[in-house]
Formats: C-alpha cells, structure tokens, sequence
C-alpha cells in the first residue's frame, strides 16, 4: 500500500483559515468601537439629565420655595414661569409640606408622600432644547420635613453690626432651621426617557 504524499490545497486552507481569524479580529474591533461610542453618547445624554436636574434643583431651591414661604399664590408663580412651562400642584399638599412635620401630611395621599419625584410631583417644569421635541422634564417634590423656627418674614435673620460696648435687651432664641429632603428628576424627552438623572437635596431655610 503506497502512502498519499499529495499536499494539494494546504496552502488553500491556510489562506482561509487566516482570513477567517483576520475576520474575527476585525469584527471584534468593530463591535468594540461601536459599543464605545454609544456608551459615549448615553453618558453625554446623561450629564445633559444631570444638567437639567440640577438646574431644577436651583429654581426650586433659590426661587419657588422662598417665594412660597412669603406666601405667592401658585397661580402667580406659574405665570411668572409659564416660559418654562412651571405647573404646581392645585391642593394643600404642598403647603402642608412647607409647614407641618412628615408625619402631619394628613392632606397628602401615598402618591404624594412617595420619595418618587416622578409620582405626583410638587412641581414639574420642562427646559426646552434646540428644538422643540428635544426638551428635558423635571418634576420635584418634598419627601421629607423637619420644621424649625426660621423668621418666614423676609426680614434679616443675622443681627445687625454694632460697637462692642452695645447692649442689646433682647432675648433672641437659638436658630434651628426647617430641614427639608428634597427629591429631583431630570429625563430627557427625547428617546422615550431612557436616559434620567435623579437627585436628593437636603435644604436648610
């Protein structure tokens, strides 16, 4: 019996077994590269959630809640901020929240006492983008209230500067400021809202 030293199609087989690994190689770089980039764009449309929750953070924080404490109708402040497409909600909830300790809010139901600022939220705002689909939507609310005894007044709650030698005759008690747990969300309206940031602020007034 004679034995076959035909070696006819190695190099064939050779050839196509490195193209097959060439392939391999060049489809995992492409997998690679194209996950990298969507990873890029979900963390860019992220921080521009972030920018916007953040953003609701300061309005509620710097503008609605003070101007709430001195009393504003949400009428008032939802006409001064209809640009932004401002909504408060129309019940006592949200008063009773500035005023009265957590486990007060007889007027609130379990939606509202939620710490989920998307479930009845005290306020929700929208922040349009370049154009108008691509806006974001806050919503913001208070999960939890601490009261203290801060001058709601408007006027100064530091004393005034005065000489060393000054006498002053009256009895100032200890500051203690409402504490107040804020929850805030930003989504972004385009994409159906995958892409959401949510934020916890203790505020002190």
């Amino acid at each position: 019996m004679g034995i076959l030293r035909c070696q006819g199609g190695a190099a064939l087989i050779t050839a196509l077994m490195l193209t097959m690994l060439s392939l391999v190689i060049a489809l995992a770089l492409l997998s690679m590269v194209s996950t990298g980039t969507q990873v890029s764009a979900s963390q860019k449309r992220y921080r521009s959630s972030l920018t916007a929750a953040q953003g609701g953070v300061e309005l509620l924080t710097r503008e609605i809640m003070p101007r709430l404490f001195q009393g504003e109708s949400y009428s008032t402040l939802e006409n001064d901020y209809s640009l932004i497409d401002l909504k408060l909600p129309k019940n006592d909830c949200l008063q009773q929240k500035l005023d009265q300790a957590t486990a007060k809010w007889s007027k609130c139901d379990a939606a509202q006492a939620s710490a989920d600022p998307a479930r009845a939220p005290d306020l929700s705002l929208r922040l349009r983008g370049v154009s108008q689909e691509n806006g974001f939507s806050v919503t913001g609310k208070i999960v939890d209230t601490v009261p203290g005894n801060s001058d709601r007044s408007g006027s100064e709650l530091l004393d005034q500067g005065d000489s060393v030698t000054a006498r002053d005759e009256v009895i100032h008690p200890q500051h203690v400021p409402a504490m107040y747990n804020l929850a805030v969300q930003g989504v972004r309206e385009e994409g159906g809202g995958r892409e959401k940031a949510r934020l916890s602020v203790l505020y002190a007034y």
